[in-house]
C-alpha cells in the first residue's frame, strides 16, 4: 500500500497519472532530505473547503489548498491537503493555463509548505513560486 492517497469529498473528480504524481511528489520529499509517513490528498468542492476553511482556520473565504501538518517529527511528512477541483478549474482559466499544469502546481504548493517554504510575504511569494516552476519542470 502506497503512502501517498486519493480521495475525494462532495464531488465527482477521477486524478489521472497516480503512479507518476506519487513519484514526482515522493522525488520532491526526498530532495529536501524527508520521509513519506501518510499523504492524503482529498479533493473537493468549494463548499466543502469553504466549510474547513471556516471551521478550523477562522477564514470565512474560498480557496483552492488547505494543508494541514499532522507529522510530530520533523523528518517526516504527515498530512492531509485539501483541493477545490472548482477553484484549480477557475485559477486555471484566469491564469490561462491548463487545468492540469494548475492542478500540479497547487498539489506541489502544499508539499512545499510542509518543507518549510511560506507564502506570506512577497520575498517568499517569489521564491515559493520558484520552487514550483522547479519542481514542476521535474515532472514525469
Amino acid at each position: 500500500m502506497t503512502n501517498i492517497r486519493f480521495f475525494t469529498e462532495d464531488i465527482h473528480f477521477t486524478l489521472k497519472n497516480k503512479t507518476k504524481i506519487r513519484q514526482w511528489i515522493t522525488a520532491t520529499i526526498h530532495h529536501h532530505h524527508k520521509q513519506i509517513h501518510s499523504i492524503n490528498y482529498i479533493f473537493t468542492s468549494d463548499n466543502y473547503i469553504l466549510t474547513i476553511n471556516k471551521d478550523y482556520l477562522n477564514h470565512d473565504t474560498f480557496t483552492d489548498i488547505i494543508t494541514f501538518n499532522h507529522s510530530s517529527n520533523p523528518e517526516q511528512i504527515e498530512t492531509d491537503i485539501f483541493i477545490s477541483i472548482p477553484r484549480v478549474k477557475a485559477n486555471s482559466h484566469q491564469l490561462k493555463i491548463s487545468f492540469t499544469e494548475e492542478l500540479h502546481r497547487v498539489m506541489i504548493h502544499g508539499i512545499l509548505h510542509l518543507l518549510g517554504y511560506n507564502d506570506k510575504t512577497t520575498t517568499e511569494r517569489q521564491e515559493m513560486r520558484k520552487k514550483e516552476n522547479h519542481y514542476l519542470a521535474l515532472r514525469f
